[in-house]
């Protein structure tokens, strides 16, 4: 086994960087990385339906799909990722044999923690890692989190959703008690000299010398290609969402309007607007400018940018009928 150090904080290259290694490496690898403010979303979720879209904007949070199944995880630099991609001769996924040397290394800081579930680590029955994995061809990609240090106040904010708007068949998170690990550790560390500890107790546990593998540059150009052309994109990070529903109703002082979207590939494709508002426009004509766009706010704030909404809602501003549609 042979690790790579990483020190981007950029969830597009990170995850980049570690499907990269994934899919293209033969050696049996660790990864201990660090993101700056994000919210990674499984392969398969509804990526609108896990996030609170105002407050990952308002606080510029990244959001990123990985290629592991899940729920949807908050990072930042308090945060300390880890991955251990190696061989394997089965297809089933196996959470406790990759997770067992981070519960030893942790045990040696002092902390007393367990599995949880399916795929969690607990300390006293509160989540501070969420586990992910992946097979392929021959390959198994076992992936964390390590809350360490991180702002559990923005965690719950910036994954605070209102689900009830949205209906869709996406992989919806389980929303659990969570923790940071710090508190726990019976030393003085930052999350730098806490990775520093993990490292060496990893390959303490697995009776190996520390051994660096470093990148050619053909391998980094290739990773970096891989942030251009997919992770780095709304098509990957919103558009792979499955096809869903969306229903958004307001009251105004010009009335109540109730905006309801199918969105399939994060494309609008068919809207439909009701209510009891007064105006002189069609509305099928405000409809089909918003049909084709993707479910993005500044797209259609664009779209709409020389449409005069109060001809086709009456008293109700183009803000006011945003708000239908996103909020």
């Amino acid at each position: 086994m042979k690790f790579i150090e990483n020190n981007s904080i950029d969830p597009h290259y990170n995850l980049a960087f570690e499907e990269y290694i994934f899919k293209n490496l033969d050696e049996d690898i660790v990864l201990l990385w660090r993101n700056g403010p994000s919210i990674i979303v499984g392969k398969n979720q509804n990526t609108v339906e896990e996030i609170n879209m105002d407050y990952v904007k308002e606080n510029n949070i990244n959001v990123v799909r990985r290629v592991t199944g899940g729920g949807a995880v908050y990072h930042d630099l308090g945060n300390l990722n880890f991955s251990f991609i190696t061989k394997t001769e089965s297809n089933l996924i196996d959470f406790k044999t990759y997770n067992v040397p981070i519960i030893k290394a942790l045990e040696k800081l002092g902390v007393n923690c367990e599995l949880s579930g399916r795929n969690d680590i607990v300390i006293d029955g509160k989540k501070f890692s969420g586990i992910a994995q992946s097979v392929n061809k021959g390959r198994v990609l076992n992936h964390g989190t390590l809350l360490f240090d991180s702002k559990l106040d923005t965690l719950s904010k910036a994954l605070n959703v209102k689900r009830d708007k949205i209906e869709s068949k996406g992989v919806k998170s389980v929303s659990s008690r969570v923790t940071n690990i710090k508190p726990y550790v019976k030393d003085d560390i930052d999350v730098l000299q806490f990775k520093q500890v993990l490292l060496k107790n990893i390959f303490e546990y697995f009776d190996q010398p520390l051994e660096i593998y470093e990148l050619s540059e053909d391998d980094k150009n290739n990773i970096q290609k891989m942030v251009d052309e997919r992770y780095g994109t709304w098509e990957w990070n919103y558009g792979k969402s499955p096809k869903f529903n969306y229903s958004g109703y307001n009251r105004f002082a010009g009335g109540c309007v109730e905006a309801r979207l199918q969105v399939e590939n994060g494309i609008i494709e068919n809207c439909k607007i009701y209510g009891d508002f007064f105006g002189k426009g069609d509305i099928h004509e405000l409809e089909q400018k918003i049909n084709g766009l993707r479910y993005n706010e500044s797209e259609v704030i664009d779209a709409l940018s020389d449409v005069t909404v109060e001809d086709y809602l009456g008293r109700i501003s183009k803000d006011e009928f945003m708000k239908c549609l996103f909020n």
